[in-house]
């Protein structure tokens, strides 16, 4: 029996192999020893892109995607400090700024991500559907006819569930949705979300977020300059400024945040993540914060 099964297993593997490489092109002429010299590769949507350049035309190019794998100069999550320029709407230079290591270069953890954003959604649900009972529905209670005699089943009450405009039984009642997550669970998925967009170059550093004037077109004509950008999120240190907010409330892709209401569901929702420097030293003091337990 376990014979059978491996000769199974064994065709399987067979016919994968065959559908994976053209029939112009045999399994032989392919160098074994390539797959053991570690060549750098990225995954996208289960699929191994390879570089062609360093495969040195070992692996036929009908193999291969044409995406580019990108390789950054350090690894991400060393927990290493960053130095990140400061400009502003008008692209000015306003000098350096150091990110704390512990908080904008974590190790992406998708598993953490996860968490959190199910923390969230779960608990921002209202929660307030509602279904009546047998003793909640509108009716008469008397027995709509005698028990026995008239051939007809037997009931005491129309407003049963068996009835049209009767009760539900088990139906929904207004609950809390919300689910437990240890605080430190948390904060570490902040940390993750800002090391994310950190390590993807999303993340710009204004010194301000100050606008000459109220108008729509000064945030849209700052948006346009942007390359593959989709929805921007502004986060302020303190209180919104009011030319900001009359600026920013008819545009559907940019949308703003003071600090403290920073969280990782929003973050992940914009592409682009834009944060003056008063909005980075608060989001630092309060990761560096101890956890009241």
């Amino acid at each position: 029996m376990w014979n059978l099964a491996r000769v199974a297993w064994n065709l399987r593997q067979s016919r994968r192999l065959s559908f994976a490489i053209p029939p112009s092109i045999s399994a032989t002429q392919i160098d074994p020893s390539f797959f053991k010299r570690g060549l750098p590769f990225t995954t996208c949507k289960g699929f191994s892109t390879l570089e062609t350049q360093e495969s040195g035309g070992l692996i036929p190019s009908e193999l291969l995607t044409k995406k580019t794998v990108l390789r950054p100069d350090r690894d991400i999550g060393q927990y290493a400090d960053l130095v990140t320029r400061v400009t502003n709407f008008h692209g000015e230079d306003k000098g350096f700024m150091v990110l704390a290591g512990d908080v904008f270069d974590v190790p992406i953890r998708k598993d953490i991500i996860h968490r959190v954003v199910r923390w969230q959604l779960a608990k921002r649900q209202q929660g307030t559907h509602s279904t009546k009972t047998i003793s909640e529905v509108s009716g008469t209670g008397r027995k709509p006819y005698r028990q026995k005699g008239t051939g007809r089943a037997r009931h005491g009450t129309l407003r049963g569930p068996q009835f049209r405009h009767g009760a539900i039984m088990h139906g929904p009642k207004p609950r809390s949705h919300a689910i437990k997550l240890q605080k430190k669970v948390r904060r570490l998925g902040l940390k993750i979300a800002l090391s994310a967009r950190t390590a993807e170059g999303k993340l710009i550093v204004f010194e301000d977020l100050a606008l000459p004037s109220h108008k729509t077109k000064n945030i849209v004509n700052y948006v346009t300059q942007m390359e593959n950008t989709k929805k921007v999120l502004l986060v302020d240190g303190g209180p919104i400024d009011d030319k900001l907010k009359l600026a920013t409330r008819n545009l559907h892709y940019v949308n703003v945040l003071p600090s403290i209401g920073l969280n990782v569901y929003s973050i992940l929702l914009h592409d682009v993540l834009v944060m003056t420097q008063d909005a980075v030293n608060r989001i630092v003091e309060r990761m560096h914060t101890p956890i009241n337990r």
